[in-house]
């Protein structure tokens, strides 16, 4: 029924031809929403005889059902009851075929209507600037919400109060005064381009929240934020690299969403991540006068994520949290699972606090901003995802990893889903790693050997996912020497991570590492229990085990056997 857009001729202007319909339309409605003026219903005919589709104006059915006109059914019944109506017939509208629909003014504002719209048809609100509203409306028809005032400044206050709930619609169209035809092209166009973000549930006892992967998240973080967070005022809390590249768009997308948005900046890098520097970012915090129900958002690595959400939960007693991680690495790790934390002196994130996100914004777009080193550091942490338990992940990893980390974004964002899916699996079933064995402390796997070569090369030296990276080999090497899997499995493990550019090896770091003062840094771990170290352990790729019988001197005997002094 529906055409391909590739076969639809190019704009009278010379305009290229509009690209191939992406594949979300199919199957599902296409439905227009804005201010009265915008066009709605002549570019939603438009619109639905280009794609094929039929149309319908929710406006002309209700008052075909009700046999009255708009501003009757207004004035004799109300509003209140007008989009009781509304609502029925909108939602008998979608339940069928797919369409075209024209919305009236006020229909996506109700939350159940526009939780149906969201649910069945892909949404589009026409922006359209006020004065051309009020030249395309004035004196034109009855319009019940024009009467008994000025058209422009009733116009102006139905944009101020109703924009931020448009911009809840999946495409945002901006429209000017042009022809219909033109702007009708634009939309197809719009439609094209449009890549719907994947939507991952994290399922806790507390509750849960979404991760949100796609592209162009940032603006359109009011939309997404606003229906998870009980005020629309924000703290975003970014470091000095990521504020001048990201805040902007992230500013500009919460704005557009209607909400007040505030920010503060810390250092960048693992050196921020201090007691001190906690302690700064919570008096500012309250110096900025924030509330309980005000949130706190998380824009950067791991580093900001980690600091943010400790200030976050301990500042009157816990605020609202939303993580937008804007490194591979955070986006996959960090992010999801809730743990914050500081680093001190004794180790790597020994004081900290769960505190669950109440989204996760992924978007794959800051990505195209790292250095390869920081995209490598990232992937050590998708690869952990498969070896721990799921082989199928990492032969996946073995074919795709190469182009993950030279920037395909497809290939990034599977990726980034099928590495968080399974984090999220594991901490829906151990929030708060309470599991001693095979819940949540399995996604430790590489991590007692990697925190203490951070530890003793120096936070912010060496990157985390580096260190990961080398702990991965060393435990598949642990593994192999005490029997529980083959020494061929460490070696493929190693080969790969050598493949993608990551350190695998102790031996190619230029600094020599002392085994003793390494497994003294693991005695400080907080997973020791009862004096005991706690290491993640394998049978092989996708069978990890946890295991605190481990011999020191099996520890040792694999770090001089990487190079480590004595």
């Amino acid at each position: 029924m529906g055409r391909n857009l590739e076969t639809l001729a190019a704009s009278p202007t010379g305009a290229a031809p509009i690209p191939l319909l992406p594949p979300v339309i199919n199957g599902r409605s296409v439905v227009l929403v804005g201010l009265m003026g915008a066009g709605k219903t002549s570019i939603g005919r438009r619109l639905a005889a280009q794609l094929g589709l039929p149309f319908q104006d929710a406006d002309a059915e209700i008052e075909a059902a009700a046999g009255q006109s708009i501003t009757e059914l207004f004035e004799r019944f109300g509003e209140p009851a007008f989009r009781d109506g509304e609502r029925r017939v909108i939602r008998r509208l979608l339940g069928g075929a797919p369409l075209v629909l024209a919305t009236g003014g006020g229909a996506f504002l109700d939350a159940e209507t526009r939780a149906l719209i969201q649910d069945r048809a892909v949404s589009i609100w026409l922006r359209c600037p006020v004065p051309v509203l009020v030249r395309r409306v004035a004196g034109r028809g009855h319009r019940p919400l024009l009467q008994g005032g000025d058209p422009g400044e009733i116009l102006h206050r139905l944009a101020a109060r109703r924009g931020p709930v448009y911009a809840e619609a999946d495409i945002i169209v901006d429209c000017i005064d042009e022809s219909q035809d033109a702007t009708t092209r634009r939309v197809l166009r719009a439609i094209a381009a449009y890549r719907p973000p994947r939507r991952l549930p994290v399922a806790l006892a507390t509750g849960g929240y979404e991760v949100v992967v796609g592209e162009r998240l940032l603006a359109r973080a009011g939309a997404l934020l606003a229906p998870v967070l009980p005020q629309r005022r924000v703290v975003v809390v970014s470091d000095a690299t990521v504020t001048p590249l990201y805040l902007p768009a992230l500013r500009a997308g919460l704005e557009t969403g209607g909400f007040c948005v505030e920010s503060l900046t810390v250092p960048a890098g693992e050196t921020a991540k201090t007691l001190a520097r906690y302690a700064m970012l919570v008096e500012a915090l309250l110096a900025l006068g924030i509330e309980r129900r005000s949130a706190v958002l998380a824009l950067g690595g791991g580093v900001v994520g980690d600091l943010a959400g400790f200030a976050a939960a301990t500042t009157l007693r816990g605020l609202p949290f939303v993580q937008v991680p804007t490194t591979l690495l955070a986006q996959v790790d960090s992010s999801v699972g809730g743990k914050t934390g500081v680093n001190t002196a004794q180790g790597k994130n020994l004081v900290g606090a769960f505190h669950q996100p109440r989204l996760v914004l992924a978007d794959t777009d800051t990505l195209a901003s790292l250095p390869v080193r920081e995209v490598r550091a990232g992937y050590a942490e998708i690869v952990k995802a498969g070896l721990i338990g799921d082989g199928d992940f990492f032969a996946w990893c073995e074919a795709h990893g190469a182009a993950v980390v030279a920037g395909d974004r497809a290939a990034q964002g599977e990726a980034i889903f099928r590495a968080c899916a399974f984090k999220a699996a594991i901490v829906g079933a151990d929030e708060r790693e309470e599991k001693p064995e095979n819940g949540r402390a399995l996604l430790n796997l590489g991590h007692t050997f990697a925190h203490a070569l951070e530890a003793e090369r120096g936070y912010g030296q060496i990157l985390h996912g580096e260190a990961v990276a080398l702990g991965l080999g060393l435990a598949f090497r642990l593994s192999a020497l005490l029997g529980h899997c083959a020494p061929a499995e460490a070696e493929r493990i190693i080969a790969h991570l050598a493949a993608i550019g990551l350190p695998a090896r102790l031996g190619a770091l230029e600094r020599r590492f002392s085994a003793a003062r390494l497994l003294a840094h693991m005695r400080h771990d907080k997973k020791m229990r009862d004096g005991r170290l706690a290491f993640v352990l394998v049978h092989g790729i996708g069978a990890a085990f946890t295991d605190r019988s481990v011999p020191e001197e099996a520890v040792l005997e694999v770090l001089r056997g990487e190079g480590c002094t004595a």
